[in-house]
């Protein structure tokens, strides 16, 4: 996660992060706090995934006042409790909270504590949000900021996540009909077919900056007060923020009177449901999404209709007709 110059905002994707751990420790922290940063560097974990863990630490040493490295595993239970009871954690903020303390207390401070295996949080199994191609339409038509509106129809022409979408280079638009995507999730690269109109708009959105690595270039301070120019656009060393990109998201759903619920990543989802609409085969749309298990892509078999409706056809013609009875 980084500060988002353009929004001031933290943003929540690990691609859109810089620097190394030690601009994530507070003058503050104590020393097995930052002991715990370098071993989080050292397993190469993503930078969201550091920050992350670290906050979460931060938050146990904040609540009991002092270094979180003299507490005993019935403390850390309790904290547990009541990051789930009283402040009602979701079951992946809950996953995320044990392991950045298994790996604080277990693997960075050696206790061996079991309660850690003993924690479960399932999360709810529930099918994610889709828009029909005339609501994407939609959502287009109502957004007029050029970088948001070029933007929103890469990250939906490509099926990506919003940090893939910003980290976008000049250099990524190399292979013919194709886009790479860089140290996405995982930190595996993959290739994924790039419309030849998509090409054209990120061509004509550079072409307005000109920066010499991004193709959507952070607006740096200013921008909310017009002081932002586009020579500044083409001077800056960051991608575009993604808070900025969420927020504007928010606005266009609710100017487009859209689903509850419809952000940013229901875009991708969208992509990957309308690719299979169109009988495209699963695996290439489980490569596209760079999903590691091809069972992570079999969601959108429930989502699309022209699917259901092929299976119910097929159903109704595997039942031979009734031969009538003399």
């Amino acid at each position: 996660m980084s500060l988002s110059k353009s929004t001031r905002k933290v943003s929540t994707h690990c691609s859109t992060a810089k620097g190394g751990a030690n601009k994530k420790l507070l003058a503050s922290d104590p020393e097995s706090l930052i002991g715990y940063a370098k071993l989080l560097k050292l397993r190469s974990c993503a930078e969201s995934t550091q920050k992350d863990y670290l906050r979460y630490v931060r938050r146990i040493a904040q609540r009991h006042g002092g270094d979180p490295a003299g507490l005993d595993e019935a403390q850390v239970r309790e904290h547990l409790l009541h990051l789930k009871e009283a402040h009602q954690y979701s079951a992946s903020s809950m996953r995320t909270a044990v392991s950045a303390l298994s790996g604080y207390y277990n693997q960075h401070l050696g206790r061996a504590w079991k309660l850690f295996d003993l924690v479960s949080s399932p999360s709810a199994k529930t099918l994610p949000m889709v828009l029909t191609r005339e609501e994407v339409a939609r959502l287009f038509s109502v957004i007029y900021t050029p970088r948001f509106l070029t933007v929103f129809r890469f990250i939906y022409a490509c099926g990506l996540r919003i940090g893939e979408a910003v980290q976008l280079e000049v250099g990524d638009l190399r292979i013919p009909g194709r886009v790479r995507i860089r140290l996405a999730k995982g930190n595996k690269d993959r290739d994924v077919p790039l419309p030849p109109a998509m090409l054209q708009e990120l061509r004509e959105f550079w072409k307005t900056h000109r920066h010499p690595r991004f193709i959507f270039p952070g607006v740096g301070r200013g921008w909310r007060d017009g002081v932002s120019s586009l020579a500044s656009l083409g001077k800056t060393l960051e991608p575009m923020g993604v808070g900025s990109i969420q927020t504007c998201m928010r606005l266009a759903v609710a100017a487009a009177r859209l689903p509850k619920g419809t952000v940013v990543h229901t875009l991708r989802h969208s992509y990957a449901t309308h690719l299979l609409d169109e009988g495209v085969s699963i695996r290439l749309i489980s490569a596209y999404l760079g999903h590691s298990s091809l069972e992570t892509t079999l969601i959108y078999a429930h989502l699309s209709a022209v699917n259901e409706a092929g299976a119910c056809a097929a159903v109704a013609r595997l039942l031979p007709p009734k031969t009538p009875r003399v």
